[in-house]
């Protein structure tokens, strides 16, 4: 079984407002509200691909059970902890002129809450991967996901990390199946500055050495880099498409790279079936569904 972890979900209200002006009262012209979170948006993107899939979390308030109402009517299985102080966060994004983004708190996770979270997870094994995805709350520690990989290591679970900095530097010590900086993350933790996949690739290897058996490193409009476990680099253009939400297609690479591996075994169909994926997303205001992505692949000749 596949499992997600989003510590800290959230509603994520979209709207569109024509020539947003500081100071004024302004007017949508379009407003949407989904699940929001990183590793929600991989299970619902894994769910819509037909990869059954249970997401973990916290959830708290009324905009908690909203989260868990919007991911039920999506067919993704959940088994959040309710937490008891706070809500769960909203996200707002602002489309205008300029695009901009505001994220809520979230709730207060105690110890409490952290130790439910333990038992559900202590309960994974050999068969079952486990995606730890997003940010966390600045009351847990930045080893919070090494200390998850740290208690779960000898049962044999297969890791895939997407987060930045310590989250993800410390991770690699635990020998993650994949992980998913994008270049701008990666360059960030080695201080450069990477604007071109061949630019990537020997920071990709760096991951590798570091202990990461997959790097998948997006890059948006240009593509992604694989440093692979077979020793071999994929790498490929992002498929054209006209972009109309950029929210999740970095998740949705992450769920088309685990189906595309489940599926065939190889790397470079995984590194194939991400971008694909990702690229959905990205030409669409809700995230990727099986046929779009495979109308996306049938056109996609970069990586044969």
């Amino acid at each position: 079984m596949i499992y997600t972890l989003t510590v800290n979900p959230s509603l994520d209200y979209i709207v569109d407002v024509e020539h947003f002006q500081t100071g004024s009262v302004n007017r949508t012209k379009a407003e949407k509200i989904f699940p929001g979170g990183k590793g929600i948006n991989v299970s619902i993107v894994l769910q819509n691909l037909g990869f059954k899939n249970k997401a973990l979390g916290f959830t708290a308030g009324f905009t908690g059970n909203q989260i868990e109402k919007l991911l039920s009517e999506k067919n993704v299985d959940c088994d959040f902890i309710r937490v008891e102080k706070g809500f769960s966060r909203i996200n707002v994004k602002l489309r205008s002129d300029n695009e901009s983004e505001i994220n809520g708190q979230g709730p207060f996770i105690s110890e409490a809450d952290i130790s439910a979270l333990f038992e559900k997870l202590d309960k994974l094994g050999r068969d079952d991967a486990l995606v730890l995805a997003g940010s966390i709350p600045q009351t847990l520690p930045q080893t919070f996901y090494s200390d998850i990989m740290a208690r779960l290591e000898a049962k044999g679970v297969r890791f895939v990390v997407d987060a930045t900095r310590d989250l993800l530097k410390k991770s690699l010590a635990y020998k993650p199946f994949m992980v998913k900086p994008n270049n701008h993350e990666l360059g960030e933790i080695f201080g450069v500055e990477l604007k071109t996949r061949d630019e990537v690739i020997p920071y990709a290897m760096k991951f590798k050495e570091m202990g990461a058996q997959n790097v998948l490193v997006s890059m948006a409009g240009q593509g992604a880099v694989l440093a692979a476990a077979d020793g071999n680099i994929y790498q490929g253009p992002a498929p054209e498409c006209k972009l109309v939400n950029s929210v999740g297609a970095g998740d949705s690479m992450v769920a088309g790279f685990i189906a595309g591996y489940i599926k065939s075994g190889s790397y470079k169909e995984a590194l194939k079936m991400g971008l694909c994926t990702g690229t959905a997303s990205a030409g669409s205001e809700e995230l990727a569904t099986k046929s779009d992505v495979e109308k996306i692949i049938s056109s996609y000749k970069a990586l044969d």
